[in-house]
């Protein structure tokens, strides 16, 4: 158990690079190995091929003639990740420049960060007002809440139409049949996940995944402390929020393999 949440165990921060996971998630892990079944897999395959036939059956909304894209930035404000945090509060500023000949890009931060707490902003539609609200924020140490970020995104798509949620995060300390869950609610409703993992650690980058294949998102890795990498990753998503998929095949084939290898994932 984090400390945080009331046990004695460890708070993710710059104190401890590790991810802390709570005890209850490690026997759950330790639980899946024992029996010899691989994390993330579904008794039947068939299952999976018919849920994802009928999130590829589901027609998105019609976009409006005049309408902005709308994109959910999600990110995990915890400890570990503010130096990354402050990166993407410097770089955040392209996704309006490159997205303003395609109509125009509305955003939204949602993050999470110490004992329980998540938080969103109001929606924006140019970078200084949204490098405002991120420069207020301070990270915290605390567990993840990933499961909220993915409820939050279904509310606002209820209120209207979300585009896209791009999520940048290091870590996963929740229950993953819940998150997938969750996910595949998004997928149903057409809002694509774009997974963003920092770093190389085997739990979230197996359920980040699996996030995205279920909401017919993408996945993407890149280094800490790589802010050229996060730029491109969010610019990418930003493109395709404003243009659709049109847009983004057409910005992967002039910006870099991460650019690439999103838009390969979309198709």
């Amino acid at each position: 158990m984090h400390a945080g949440r009331g046990g004695a165990g460890p708070v993710r921060g710059r104190g401890n690079p590790g991810c802390g996971y709570h005890q209850h998630f490690a026997g759950h892990i330790a639980a899946i190995v024992a029996s010899k079944r691989k994390p993330l897999t579904p008794a039947s395959g068939d299952d999976v091929s018919a849920f994802l036939a009928k999130v590829a059956a589901t027609p998105a909304p019609a976009r409006r003639d005049g309408d902005c894209g709308r994109l959910l930035f999600a990110m995990d404000a915890t400890a570990s990740r503010e130096p990354s945090w402050d990166q993407a509060c410097q770089i955040q500023g392209s996704m309006f420049e490159t997205t303003a000949s395609l109509g125009g890009l509305d955003v939204q931060l949602c993050y999470y960060r110490g004992f329980n707490e998540f938080r969103s902003t109001a929606w924006v539609a140019d970078a200084r007002a949204l490098a405002a609200q991120m420069s207020r924020v301070h990270c915290a140490g605390g567990a993840t809440q990933i499961g909220r970020v993915l409820a939050h995104a279904k509310a606002q798509h209820r209120d209207r139409r979300l585009n896209a949620l791009v999520f940048v995060g290091d870590c996963m300390e929740e229950d993953v049949d819940r998150l997938c869950a969750a996910a595949g609610e998004l997928g149903l409703l057409g809002v694509p996940a774009f997974m963003f993992h920092e770093g190389g650690e085997a739990i979230a980058a197996r359920t980040f995944r699996e996030i995205a294949r279920l909401t017919r998102g993408a996945y993407c890795r890149f280094e800490p402390g790589s802010a050229e990498q996060l730029r491109q990753l969010l610019t990418a998503v930003a493109v395709y929020a404003a243009g659709g998929r049109t847009a983004l095949q057409d910005f992967s084939q002039r910006h870099g393999e991460l650019t690439r290898l999103l838009a390969h994932q979309i198709d």
